[in-house]
């Protein structure tokens, strides 16, 4: 029996795994995935009716057999292995690399054989079906500010940055005891103790400029709790108000920048946003900064505050001679 967890991984996995092995045998093949050759004669099957939008002559996925082997004769797409991004192996390791040192583990070995393989997949030998890569949402300098705050993580150092907070356009200095790196949403975070703040703290990684490892170990108090983030990175806060906005289609990185509690899809690319915020003078600051490709629909106190800004940022440029002609 294959219950459907098990099997939707398996079925992912198949094609690229044919693919490297053109006329594998049916229970050669079964061994590998530790299923009964009964079982991957189903799976194939099913492959069978898989494929592109369309699903006509062309799209589906396609298997010849000559015997006991398989051939994949089409992929419809389906010809690399499933990926992890550097973020995620990096949590998979802080993770790993934490309950191996955790007393009453059942099997040490076996999450230390796990380590092993996700340090080579991550490192220069990157074996056949597990493949590390960039992740979409994480630049270059996240990328590196990822692998230092890991490095500082495994040696229980202290961590000094300077920390971009959006939500004031601010930018300050601070020393922080790291605690782990967490995912949330395809997005990295920093969850540590701020010395500054003196309580735990979430630093969002592609913010974080500045990153210094200390020559002091981390030492967060030991009242600090992790955050309970299963209902995301950000609760709502009673003086919170929410902006409801309309961004055109180059705008849209806003609801991938900033956290947003409603998205609705509407015609031309266009995108309605819900996003809270407790600085009014930031708000208009980012409607403003989005020079027009951004529409006010409520609250009314700040669209009028965008057009008093913009006003009286016209009016102060009228002696220019682009402004001035018009």
């Amino acid at each position: 029996m294959s219950g459907s967890g098990e099997r939707m991984p398996r079925l992912l996995a198949l094609v690229p795994y044919l693919l490297a092995r053109p006329g594998i045998r049916i229970d050669e093949a079964a061994q590998d995935f530790d299923v009964t050759p009964r079982q991957l004669r189903k799976d194939l099957e099913l492959l069978w009716m898989c494929g592109l939008p369309g699903y006509g002559p062309g799209d589906l996925i396609d298997l010849s057999f000559e015997g006991d082997t398989i051939v994949v004769t089409h992929d419809a797409g389906m010809n690399r292995p499933l990926r992890l991004t550097g973020s995620e192996a990096t949590a998979l390791l802080v993770a790993l690399r934490a309950l191996a040192e955790t007393p009453g583990v059942a099997d040490g070995d076996a999450v230390r054989r796990a380590t092993a393989k996700i340090e080579d997949a991550a490192g220069q030998a990157r074996p056949a079906g597990v493949v590390v890569g960039g992740g979409v949402r994480e630049g270059a300098r996240a990328a590196r500010t990822r692998e230092t705050v890991a490095g500082a993580l495994q040696e229980s150092r202290a961590l000094r940055m300077r920390y971009y907070t959006a939500s004031k356009d601010q930018i300050t200095e601070r020393t922080v005891d790291p605690m782990r790196l967490v995912i949330v949403q395809a997005v990295g975070y920093l969850e540590a103790w701020c010395r500054r703040a003196e309580d735990v703290r979430l630093f969002r990684l592609d913010r974080i400029d500045g990153l210094t490892v200390l020559d002091e170990p981390a030492a967060p108090p030991a009242h600090a709790r992790r955050s309970d983030l299963s209902d995301g990175v950000f609760s709502a806060r009673p003086d919170q108000r929410v902006a409801h906005l309309v961004l055109d289609p180059d705008a849209r990185w806003v609801a991938e920048y900033y956290p947003c509690e409603e998205l609705a899809e509407l015609d031309g690319g266009r995108l309605r946003i819900g996003m809270r915020y407790s600085d009014e003078p930031w708000m208009v600051r980012l409607v403003l900064s989005l020079g027009g490709e951004a529409l006010v629909e409520s609250p009314r106190e700040l669209a009028d505050a965008v057009h008093r800004r913009a006003a009286a940022a016209v009016a102060r440029a009228r002696h220019l001679t682009s402004t001035s002609d018009r």
